[in-house]
């Protein structure tokens, strides 16, 4: 950790502003992680105030991914599938998600989103765009740049699949 110093009974960073410690940085992204969460969730609630974040989520895998297997889902979602049936239940029942018995497998569902699903999808993701793109409009051109770059050195630094990470924007371009 960097060095502290209290101001006002609350730590202090004294590196200087532009360091890359590690700590500053990481700091700089969980505001910015907070920022991005919020962005999402005023996008949901003005478009489907009922949805959660987690169903959204959901939605998302499968516009990407479908049709999947309900294991499938609930090993990208990084749940139990009992908790991913229980989410695919409520969607179903919203209009959201058809669930459909596989053909090749009896004992197995294949899910995929339905008409209302994907429209979904795709305007909770273009107002989040939207709202993303009016904050970067008030940066100067060079820390624009500065921050596409720094952000696909994290994306790599996490070493996550790029498809995944870069599905907002495939979906707002080829809806």
């Amino acid at each position: 950790m960097g060095q502290q110093v209290k101001n006002n009974g609350r730590p202090q960073s004294v590196v200087p502003p532009g360091s890359d410690a590690v700590d500053e940085v990481s700091a700089a992204v969980m505001v910015a992680s907070r920022l991005f969460v919020a962005i999402s969730a005023r996008a949901l609630a003005d478009i489907d105030p009922a949805l959660t974040l987690p169903q959204l989520r959901t939605l998302v895998v499968l516009e990407s991914q479908s049709p999947v297997k309900l294991a499938a889902l609930a090993s990208v979602l990084g749940v139990n599938p009992s908790t991913a049936m229980r989410m695919i239940d409520k969607l179903e029942a919203i209009g959201h998600v058809d669930r459909q018995v596989n053909p090749d497998n009896r004992r197995e569902v294949i899910l995929r989103l339905t008409a209302d699903g994907r429209r979904l999808v795709h305007e909770v993701l273009a107002r989040r765009h939207d709202d993303i793109a009016t904050i970067v409009e008030r940066l100067p051109a060079h820390q624009r740049t500065g921050l596409v770059q720094a952000l696909r050195a994290l994306i790599a630094a996490a070493d996550e699949p790029a498809k995944d990470l870069m599905l907002d924007a495939a979906l707002l371009t080829h809806p």
